[in-house]
């Protein structure tokens, strides 16, 4: 499959950030271990594009001119609230060494556990860390949930298909999806109201007021002997 390439300009480090967006730009940078940080402009347009086809562990082929470097987009920054990028980094890979990167994980295909037992499918991981030539890098890895035959049953890393000049990286052991067994949930009765203990309260409170009463009722007034005279 042919590596997608992304035209770029270098560009100076007065040029405002915003006067760049304004044009339609997106400021950038690419490094990497023999690659100084070079400072440069992409189309925003393209550059969605790209990294909508590529995401972060496709190689891509970044175009300056005469010169080309593979690269994989390494971070991006966003807008909070339009989620439109505003700046990215590339790292340049080395010519000739392998890389690693963490490839997503697709979920394909029908779980006899989940469609006849009434499990419910788990997602443990959702990314894998695999190391490859960039020639060999997988945009994704797929994840045969129809191995999930009982509700006991579970996929690990080391059962999923990974491609000629791939290696996994991630322990081989990882439980990368199981079954759930679906519980009921059972409703909560609401409490008696126990009417005894509210009636036997009530008396009990009608008894004192009554006491108070008959205390207040036999009290002698207390008498002044000196108007008394």
């Amino acid at each position: 499959m042919a590596m997608i390439t992304l035209a770029v300009e270098k560009r100076t480090k007065d040029q405002k950030m915003e006067a760049l967006r304004n044009k339609g730009l997106l400021p950038a940078v690419f490094y990497g271990p023999k690659e100084k940080s070079t400072p440069i402009t992409v189309s925003r347009v393209e550059f969605t594009k790209v990294w909508k086809k590529a995401g972060e562990s496709s190689v891509i082929i970044l175009k300056d001119g005469a010169h080309e470097h593979e690269a994989l987009i390494h971070e991006i920054d966003v807008h909070p609230v339009t989620g439109i990028p505003r700046h990215a980094d590339f790292y340049v890979i080395e010519k000739g060494k392998k890389v690693k990167v963490h490839v997503p994980l697709t979920f394909d295909g029908v779980s006899p556990a989940v469609k006849d037992l009434g499990g419910i499918l788990v997602k443990v991981m959702r990314e894998l860390e695999i190391e490859a030539a960039p020639k060999d890098l997988p945009h994704d890895l797929s994840v045969d949930i129809s191995a999930l035959k009982e509700l006991t049953s579970v996929i690990q890393a080391k059962d999923i298909k990974i491609p000629a000049g791939v290696t996994l990286i991630a322990d081989g052991d990882e439980i990368v999806a199981s079954v759930a067994e679906a519980k009921e949930e059972v409703e909560e009765a609401p409490t008696a109201v126990d009417m005894s203990a509210i009636e036997v309260e009530k008396k009990g409170k009608e008894a004192k007021e009554g006491e108070e009463g008959a205390a207040g009722a036999d009290a002698k007034p207390v008498v002044d002997a000196k108007s008394a005279k």
